[in-house]
């Protein structure tokens, strides 16, 4: 417990269920409703009621609140200047605020301004940050403006921004907030990369659509409180960012199946123009099949592990980004398959002892960031370089355990040869030639600076396989993954299938030469007469001798990123 302005606050840990229990009783008592958060304060009485609450999310404070009976004991203000000390102390030096009319006062007091007002809300800021970005847009003069997501961006995006731009000069902001399957900067890259000459795309913001105007628009839910926080965004744009950019239209997109963003585009139309600002909707395009071509069902392509549909939606250069989604996609699937021998799984840590499931999940996080750069390089060189930034980022991320090495190498050829196939999906004979073609470029390249090291030259077996591009994938898995798709037990089949015909350098190294043959038989026996027992067995097997096939999980996520470049 900590005192502050002669009042005891103290965090409370929501993850014990019986505090949380309380936490939400006494936001419920006051007509809110616990959100997440990252850390939340309260004043306790005597007996361990709670007087008062609020909690902080990045920026944001939020679910604040005085019981009835302490009103008249000035509790807000050293709370609220409590949780703007935990903010600074987390490296935000100001905050904003979500709450209602009746409280701006007292955030006033303690030095907020209004950014944003509605019947039921306002959104108030300590800081400057509203004002530092309508001073950086207001050199980006536009006669008309589209706010949007992007996740990915698709033909639709683009066609929207072709009619739009066609009236006048054009500013694009993109959403900023990280609740997407696409993260900020590579959205961003998407929109800048997809969008015609005379489109002026500018970074985005706190400001718009995001945790602290719109949070509802992540989770798509249509209420009371979504509708408050619309009013509160078109409020925020019609008093600010509009006239920072000088901007006297506002494009939008129709929406044929989203009530949410159909509701929000029905404000926009009703409340701008009282700011000045015309909004004009613009139908969607349609795709090939009659649909409305919508970045909902690209990523429905992607889930479904789909390239040549997902693809079909987008521009050329969206492309890049899909196929790092699905590579990660594979890593995912590879790591969420339970009952694998000797592997880490959702059911537990095989024959490991130095990693589980959450520092594989780290692991992968670590090095998807370097995906879209891998799909977009050419010289062998920069391949390299990335491949060996991405290793680091991953043993920084896991405190030096080597969970996705091979993957980062495998993977990482593979994305860069599914990106230079000018025809998608393109032919398996076009991936294998340029498999083993950029595998040679980046191992002679090795060759000729010795300064640098990384995976492509370790592993003899691990380059034989690269410079072959994968033949065994092609020969043999893939095919074998195809005919049991779908099936229970597939993923796992496959597997045994892989280890059976793997010289796998990690069996080798843990087992020996004469052990890793006999593993090698055992794959083949149990895949031959498959038993989910089996299999169990062999799990329980593997981990009591500590023999784990991880070369052989590498490959089971280059079978998978293949086969949903060629579905």
């Amino acid at each position: 417990m900590e005192t502050y302005g002669n009042v005891d606050i103290q965090e409370l840990p929501l993850s014990a269920p019986s505090i949380r229990r309380k936490v939400e009783a006494f936001l419920g008592s006051n007509g809110l409703r616990l959100e997440e958060v990252d850390v939340y304060m309260a004043v306790l009485d005597q007996d361990g009621a709670m007087l008062a609450g609020g909690g902080l999310r990045a920026d944001i404070l939020c679910c604040i609140a005085v019981s009835e009976a302490a009103r008249s004991e000035g509790l807000s203000v050293p709370l609220i200047s409590r949780l703007i000390a935990a903010a600074a102390g987390r490296g935000y030096p100001s905050v904003k605020v979500f709450t209602k009319p009746e409280n701006r006062s007292i955030f006033e007091s303690l030095g907020f301004h209004l950014l944003a007002a509605a019947p039921k809300a306002i959104l108030l800021e300590n800081g400057r940050g509203l004002e530092r970005y309508c001073q950086y847009l207001q050199g980006h003069q536009a006669h008309g403006v589209v706010v949007m997501n992007a996740n990915p961006f698709t033909l639709g995006h683009r066609y929207l921004l072709e009619q739009a731009a066609a009236e006048g000069s054009l500013a694009v902001i993109p959403v900023k907030e990280e609740r997407s399957r696409f993260p900020y900067q590579e959205r961003l890259a998407m929109i800048r990369n997809g969008c015609g000459a005379g489109v002026d795309v500018v970074e985005g913001s706190d400001y718009q659509i995001s945790a602290a105007t719109f949070p509802s628009y992540f989770i798509k839910e249509l209420s009371d409180v979504a509708e408050t926080q619309m009013r509160l965004d078109i409020d925020l744009f019609g008093r600010h960012i509009a006239p920072a950019l000088g901007a006297v239209v506002r494009y939008v997109g129709s929406e044929p199946s989203d009530a949410l963003t159909a509701r929000y585009n029905a404000l926009l139309q009703e409340l701008l123009p009282s700011y000045g600002v015309q909004v004009v909707e613009i139908r969607r395009s349609k795709s090939a099949g009659g649909r409305f071509v919508s970045a909902t069902m690209v990523r429905e392509a992607l889930d479904e592990g789909c390239y040549s549909r997902a693809s079909a939606l987008v521009p050329a250069s969206t492309r890049p980004y899909l196929l790092s989604e699905l590579a990660a996609r594979a890593l995912r699937l590879e790591l969420e398959t339970p009952l694998k021998p000797g592997l880490v799984g959702p059911d537990g840590c095989g024959a490991h002892r130095d990693m589980d499931f959450a520092l594989m999940q780290k692991g992968i996080a670590a090095i998807r960031p370097f995906f879209p750069a891998i799909a977009l390089a050419t010289a062998p060189g920069e391949l390299r370089r990335l491949g060996i930034a991405a290793e680091a980022a991953m043993l920084e991320a896991t405190g030096g355990v080597n969970t996705h090495r091979g993957a980062i190498f495998a993977l990482g050829l593979a994305l860069s040869a599914a990106a230079r196939v000018t025809e998608v999906p393109g032919t398996q004979e076009d991936m294998h030639s340029l498999l083993g073609k950029i595998a040679q470029e980046i191992i002679d390249n090795a060759l000729k600076d010795s300064t640098l090291r990384s995976t492509a030259t370790s592993g003899r077996d691990a380059r034989a396989m690269a410079l072959s591009g994968y033949e065994t994938l092609f020969r043999d898995w893939l095919p074998y993954y195809r005919r049991v798709k779908g099936q229970p037990f597939a993923l796992q089949q496959t597997l045994l299938r892989i280890v059976s015909t793997l010289d796998d350098t990690c069996v080798l190294h843990r087992a020996g030469a004469a052990r890793a043959a006999a593993v090698k038989a055992e794959a083949l026996a149990l895949l031959e007469a498959f038993s989910e027992a089996g299999l169990a067995a062999c799990c329980r097997r593997f981990a009591a001798e500590g023999i784990s096939p991880g070369g052989a999980a590498d490959m089971l996520a280059l079978t998978l990123f293949m086969d949903s470049i060629f579905n």
